[in-house]
């Protein structure tokens, strides 16, 4: 008989629940200087021809606000892995500036990565009301709730350029924290999440792959648990006649888990202002977002920027699922 995998709670500051925070602890506001560094370096990328989707660090050099940066990293690597920065200027600045501007901030944390089939690096999270003859729509183009989950990079960067009128609350919670209560409580649904399940692509499909993939949700990198979970993704992939059917356990575990997430104890609410700016780490926080109404005008609509990096200094991820869903348009994951 095989002996049953051992395993240990987590621990250290990415574990927490609810009650363990304020939001004074993740939020931090851009200073007059850094806003104005910002500005700087976008203005002069601008006028040698630097584009967001080529833009370097080297290209938009930020000495300033090196030790800062070094600061924000260090506590998605290794504090509660997410936080808020308030007041990124975006009222100094077009829409192409606004991306450029946001671009050439990320890539002082990681290099940009593909975010669809397409490889676009900067996506527009919105409701682009697509007819039902678009067929499958991801859910970041819609105004529909999106439950607990996680993205295809170590770092997720999300930009308010303009809110709902009412809903789309951001919500987080600590994936360290959901595993422990797990393993103490329901052991033999923890370890139904590391096996492999089959997740279906949502129709961002590369070219020569099948539109489902095989992937376990909990998996161990470098001794330490990871959890990668999209739930949406896993059941969508039932449709396929030739994928594995999810077993009882797998099911209970993902409702499981589902459901840790989505309670109070577990999560924090988060909403954004214009200039608002949230970053996760990837490997230690799951996200959701709530349903909302938007304006019919296109103008007044809610509109964030969404980055993917794979971080210069840190990973929490395998290298599958740390660089984007399709390779990038710039080429390799640049160097630390």
């Amino acid at each position: 008989m095989t002996e049953p995998v051992r395993r240990s709670p987590l621990s250290g500051h990415a574990v927490w629940r609810s009650g363990d925070l304020d939001a004074p602890e993740w939020t931090v506001e851009f200073s007059s200087d850094q806003r104005a560094e910002l500005v700087r370096a976008t203005r002069s990328a601008i006028e040698v021809g630097v584009r967001p989707e080529t833009v370097s660090r080297a290209e938009f050099p930020l000495p300033g606000m090196a030790d800062d940066i070094a600061d924000w990293t260090h506590r998605l690597a290794a504090g509660r892995g997410f936080m808020l920065l308030r007041g990124f200027p975006i009222e100094e600045f077009n829409a192409a500036e606004i991306e450029l501007a946001y671009a050439g901030l990320g890539t002082h944390f990681g290099t940009p990565v593909g975010q669809n089939k397409d490889g676009e690096l900067l996506t527009h999270v919105r409701d682009e009301r697509l007819p039902a003859s678009a067929g499958k729509v991801r859910l970041y183009r819609t105004r529909e709730r999106q439950d607990f989950h996680t993205d295809g990079a170590d770092i997720i960067g999300l930009l308010c350029l303009h809110r709902a009128l009412r809903g789309g609350e951001s919500r987080i919670a600590s994936s360290g924290a959901i595993y422990n209560e797990m393993l103490s409580t329901r052991p033999e649904l923890l370890e139904s999440m590391y096996q492999p399940m089959a997740w279906d692509r949502q129709g961002d499909v590369p070219p020569g792959e099948l539109p489902w993939f095989n992937l376990a949700p909990f998996s161990d990198v470098n001794g330490v648990p990871r959890i990668f979970y999209i739930g949406w993704y896993i059941r969508d992939a039932q449709q396929h006649p030739e994928v594995p059917r999810l077993t009882d356990h797998q099911l209970e575990a993902m409702e499981l888990l589902e459901t840790l997430a989505n309670s109070p104890a577990f999560h924090v609410p988060m909403d954004f202002r214009p200039g608002d700016i949230q970053l996760l780490n990837n490997g230690r926080i799951l996200h959701a977002r709530e349903a909302y109404e938007d304006a019919d005008d296109p103008e007044e609509r809610r509109h964030l920027l969404r980055l993917w990096l794979a971080a210069h200094s840190f990973t929490s991820l395998e290298d599958g699922l740390r660089n984007g869903i399709a390779t990038p348009r710039r080429g390799t994951v640049e160097p630390a």
